[in-house]
């Protein structure tokens, strides 16, 4: 039996002989005291190998001095600095001990490794683990939370300072490299490319002749759609080796870079004006000092040609639907299935066309991808909300489906709930960091009078109560017991609308896959058109078939 983070450690370069000397060879047993979680983190792929097995090695040492066992070994390779970057092996970490109860101790190699975002991350934690009789423990600083909680929050605000200065260096850094027509890195635009050290774009010897043809299609006006299919029927395939897509030539064509131009792009902000790591689509060309776009190298297309592709794919668009629009607002739902539903030829998506379903990868990468599949929206609709309907009254009251099917009611009828639970949790981060760094004024650096302090601390101790207790009020169960009766349930579905059906529907299906119509006019009853759908739990329940001739039979007389 092998333990369950043997491919982290191989990953790490851990050859077997060694691993069986650190004790990190078979699983771990016993009690939580004598278990310990280990976190090993880098922020980029340049970073030595050597270095991380080296931490390794000194957290194994300092486990064996105090007589701990590791039960698991979490690697993963993340920026701690960026506050929209989840750090998913870290959490697993974290639940492994204030969740599970597996371990009761977390080693971490240095404060920087454990968390870049400050005192307030880092003190939430603490409160976590203390409540549980746990602890983390910093080796190469020789730091015990339980201990040295202080000096533990003050190297986690260094750590933070110094992830702010380095992120000031880097945005001035390619700041100076756009002004001065440097590819600053990334994914080149298909049929360029930069060579390394170049800081600039060339054009790439085997994807420039496709991308010119692209171009060329896209300045006589023929469409996206009719472009990809074009190049998928002659098996021309993408850089990635999949097929051309109607929207993925609509990216390119709105690549600035595609023109080798410096591209200036807005960055997505959440509500409350914090980097989400995301940029806006499209972007305009970077302008120098005169007015006029700056030059990265080469380009497929010129910057005349740009702006007139642009002009030609504008006049298709419809209002409100541009790439630069940044008010769209979000469009009403109108299809149940969209997402669920799946091409019976290709097993691909099947989106929205209007009135009918219609294959997505026929749409968007023409009849040489597939041949398709199509049929009226409204009448596979009800079809599968009878399918639904059917198979909950199958199930009993203690169905794991018929409680995924309540929360997500539940979740769907109060959406702000979670997005709530959210800003309460960033709120008491940020508080519990502001009540970190008054202390330090005033333990530390004695640069505070105790009037002062105290008034202060008064306010932010009343302001982290009453976050907390907001947050465990919102962090609650809601109670599901109303919506456990698979008969209430039924009647639900049918006045819940378009949006509150589809989110009943993902709770209990996987997806449905939709078969090809016999030829035009077949009057095949759909739901015989429909693969048996992919239920969360057990089969279909037998009576569905007797259910279905009695739907069809009845849609057939009142259509008559």
């Amino acid at each position: 039996m092998e333990r369950d983070d043997l491919p982290n450690l191989r990953a790490l370069g851990f050859e077997d002989d060694e691993l069986k000397a650190l004790g990190l060879w078979d699983p771990v047993t016993g009690t939580p005291a004598d278990l310990a979680e280990m976190y090993v983190r880098r922020s980029k792929k340049k970073d030595s190998l050597s270095s991380l097995r080296e931490q390794v090695r000194r957290m194994c040492a300092h486990a064996t001095y105090e007589g701990k066992r590791i039960r698991h070994v979490w690697f993963e390779q993340k920026s701690a600095s960026k506050v929209y970057v989840r750090r998913e092996e870290f959490e697993k970490a974290t639940a492994a001990i204030t969740d599970a109860k597996l371990s009761k101790t977390l080693y971490v190699f240095k404060t920087s490794r454990l968390s870049r975002r400050g005192m307030g991350q880092v003190g939430l934690l603490l409160d976590k683990f203390e409540e549980r009789q746990a602890r983390i423990f910093v080796v190469a600083e020789n730091l015990d939370s339980t201990k040295s909680r202080m000096v533990l929050a003050i190297l986690s605000e260094q750590a933070r300072e110094q992830a702010a200065d380095i992120s000031e260096f880097t945005k001035n850094g390619i700041a100076g490299n756009k002004s001065d027509g440097r590819w600053t890195g990334g994914v080149a635009p298909f049929g360029l490319y930069s060579p390394k050290g170049s800081g600039k774009l060339v054009l790439h010897p085997t994807e420039y002749p496709i991308a010119r043809r692209i171009a060329v299609y896209l300045l006589n006006r023929l469409t996206p759609n009719w472009i990809a299919n074009k190049l998928n029927s002659e098996g021309i395939l993408t850089r990635h080796g999949k097929k051309w897509t109607g929207p993925g030539i609509v990216s390119l064509a709105h690549s600035v870079a595609w023109a080798g131009l410096v591209v200036k792009r807005e960055k997505m902000l959440d509500e409350n004006g914090n980097d989400t790591g995301k940029y806006h689509r499209g972007g305009s060309p970077l302008l120098d000092k005169t007015g006029n776009p700056i030059s990265c190298g080469q380009g497929v297309i010129t910057f005349a040609e740009h702006v007139k592709i642009n002009a030609i794919l504008a006049e298709r668009a419809q209002p409100g639907t541009s790439i630069g629009d940044r008010t769209r607002g979000k469009r009403e739902i109108v299809a149940l299935l969209s997402g669920t539903l799946r091409c019976g030829r290709c097993k691909g998506p099947i989106s929205n066309g209007g009135v009918n379903y219609r294959c997505y990868a026929r749409q968007t990468e023409g009849p040489s991808s597939c041949k398709g599949v199509s049929t009226e929206r409204k009448r596979v609709d009800a079809a599968v909300g009878v399918m639904w309907i059917n198979h909950v009254l199958g199930l009993s009251p203690e169905s794991p489906t018929i409680h995924a099917i309540a929360k997500d009611w539940l979740s769907y009828n109060d959406p702000k709930k979670d997005a709530r639970k959210a800003h309460v949790g960033a709120a008491l981060e940020s508080a519990v960091g502001r009540e970190m760094k008054l202390e330090k004024e005033f333990f530390v650096l004695g640069r505070m009078d105790e009037e002062k302090f105290d008034r202060l601390r008064g306010q932010l101790a009343a302001q982290i109560a009453e976050l907390k207790a907001e947050l465990a009020d919102l962090s609650q169960e809601a109670d599901l017991t109303p919506l456990m009766d698979p008969l209430l349930l039924a009647e639900l579905w049918e006045h819940a609308g378009i949006g509150g059906q589809r989110a009943l529907l993902k709770a209990a299906v996987k997806g449905v896959t939709l078969l090809p119509a016999k030829g035009r006019g077949d009057r095949t009853p759909i739901h015989k058109r429909l693969e048996p759908p992919e239920w969360r739990d057990e089969s279909i329940n037998p009576a569905v078939e007797a259910a279905w001739d009695a739907w069809e039979a009845r849609r057939t007389k009142a259509a008559v």
